[in-house]
This record gives structure tokens, sequence and C-alpha cells, in this order.
């Protein structure tokens, strides 16, 4: 699958990204690239596979389960010391959805 230079300038529109001449060309060439691997995926025969419904095993001894353990994270101070523009307990960010 080829992405054309206007995907790519679509893309970055979405983003709010303002790309030069050669990022347009680097990232067409990047999600080419991405597209046409997932597109060698599809060729992939998964008739005899059976679907799964969750990637880690179920059964805790093979070490990827772990339970969810509460933790107290009382950080928020020390971030918005770090904003430029903090009016507790929010960033103020530049208006962009009438962009």
């Amino acid at each position: 699958m080829k992405i054309s230079r206007e995907d790519v300038l679509r893309v970055a529109e979405l983003g709010y990204l303002d790309l030069s001449e050669k990022e347009l060309e680097t990232y067409r060439k990047q999600l080419d690239s991405i597209l046409e691997y997932v597109g060698k995926l599809n060729e992939l025969d998964t008739a005899a596979v059976e679907p799964m419904s969750q990637v880690l095993g179920t059964d805790p001894p093979d070490g990827a389960v772990r339970e969810d353990e509460v933790v107290r994270s009382d950080v928020a101070a020390a971030v918005l010391s770090q904003a430029p523009d903090p009016e507790a307990p929010y960033f103020r960010v530049p208006k962009v959805i009438e962009k």
C-alpha cells in the first residue's frame, strides 16, 4: 500500500503538527513501511488458529499475572510547580478546538 504525501498531510493536520518537507517524506516512508508489513500479516493463513480473548495466561504460575495494588501518588503539586502557567489543580494550555 502506498501512502501519499496528502495522506501524511491529513494525519499531521489532525494532530496539529507542522511538518517540514523533509519530515513529510520521512514519515511517508515510515508509514508506508509499517502498512506494507501489516499487509504481509494478512497473507498468513489463520483458519486453524483459535481466537483468543486474553493474551496472557490465566494461571499465575507463569508470572505474567499479578494482583492489582493501590498505591497513593501525591505528585500533583510537584508536577504543577514545573508548569509554565499552572492554576491548581490544572494546567492551562492553548485552545486548539477552534483551530
